[in-house]
């Protein structure tokens, strides 16, 4: 099966009993095989693939395919390396739970979901606030909470009060829009890591009255390294990377009509602002600065940010393109 190392042909041309002469065995024709060559199997499975229905997953596997087959022949892949990734692939995969979604969290520390994203950004039909990641600790059906309630049970660390206004690209008020939050508890940790019991904490939904206004409770979320016990982990350390994410509250905001907005805001005393293990704080409009003494804040007494998001219209490409990022319960469940 190595003919194509050593330049022998595959005519039927040596060996065997050919001959031809009388009474001599009719000579067999050579049997057909793919005759492989480094260069030539990425189009024999191409041709094999092609008779996938689904055009769009088509293009998708021809050309992961195509480039997966590139990056083996580049690095020049050996068998041991090759079942090194596999192995590092199965650990990502066994490690994946209903609370903890490691292959997003991969996805993440790569860069790829910081791509995915930027790339979906650029099909919004207008400006509107820029997007961040909606990470591996999202959870779908959160409680909801009141204009100015807190959603956090630990608040011995100080409170933090997030008020502004949700409208459309153009400055109009959104009223009805769903504001949801979620965040580190004051411990560093969120409820998915500290609450195997399914528990929710620092995580909400807000509604915004007639003029767009949204008003919470919170804790100041703190710097936090991403889980390391892992796989994940394990190849953050191998690259000698700090692990370490800023400080920040996410958000997805929506209302009727309007593109979904998946981002965060990440506080300006972080250390990792410009070092963010999953590439999130990609943005200095999402760079939030607490003011001790608001005086437009209407909860008076603690820090407050004020942020106002804008949402764009919502376009075909939005209803197709989905989240970047899911709940791993609802993964798991597909």
């Amino acid at each position: 099966m190595l003919k194509w190392l050593f330049g022998q042909k595959t005519d039927g041309a040596s060996g065997g009993n050919g001959g031809g002469g009388n009474g001599a065995t009719p000579k067999k024709p050579a049997p057909v095989v793919l005759n492989l060559t480094p260069e030539t199997v990425v189009d024999a499975v191409l041709e094999q693939m092609s008779t996938t229905p689904d055009p769009r997953m088509r293009q998708i596997q021809e050309s992961a395919v195509r480039h997966l087959h590139a990056f083996a022949r580049e690095v020049n892949l050996t068998p041991g390396e090759w079942l090194q990734g596999i192995e590092f692939m199965t650990k990502v995969g066994k490690i994946c739970t209903p609370e903890r979604q490691e292959f997003i969290l991969l996805s993440d520390t790569v860069g790829l979901s910081a791509l995915v994203n930027l790339m979906h950004d650029k099909t919004a039909l207008e400006i509107a606030t820029d997007t961040s990641l909606l990470g591996p600790f999202f959870r779908e059906n959160p409680p909801r909470y009141p204009p100015g309630g807190q959603i956090c049970k630990d608040i011995s660390k100080g409170e933090l009060a997030i008020y502004g206004r949700v409208m459309d690209a153009k400055g109009n008020p959104l009223a009805g829009a769903e504001v949801g939050i979620w965040q580190t508890a004051s411990d560093g940790l969120y409820d998915i890591q500290s609450m195997p019991n399914g528990e929710m904490d620092a995580r909400g939904v807000f509604t915004t009255d007639a003029g767009g206004n949204y008003l919470l409770r919170t804790v100041m979320p703190l710097d936090y390294s991403i889980p390391m016990d892992g796989p994940v982990g394990a190849m953050v350390r191998m690259q000698k990377r700090h692990g370490m994410r800023p400080a920040h509250l996410h958000f997805l905001i929506s209302a009727p009509g309007q593109r979904e907005l998946v981002t965060a805001l990440y506080m300006s005393d972080s250390n990792y602002l410009a070092t963010d293990t999953v590439f999130g704080s990609s943005s200095v409009d999402l760079v939030a600065d607490p003011i001790t003494n608001d005086p437009n804040c209407p909860l008076k007494g603690i820090p407050a940010v004020r942020y106002d998001f804008k949402l764009s219209r919502m376009s075909e490409a939005d209803m197709k393109g989905g989240r970047v990022g899911s709940d791993p319960g609802a993964i798991l469940k597909n």
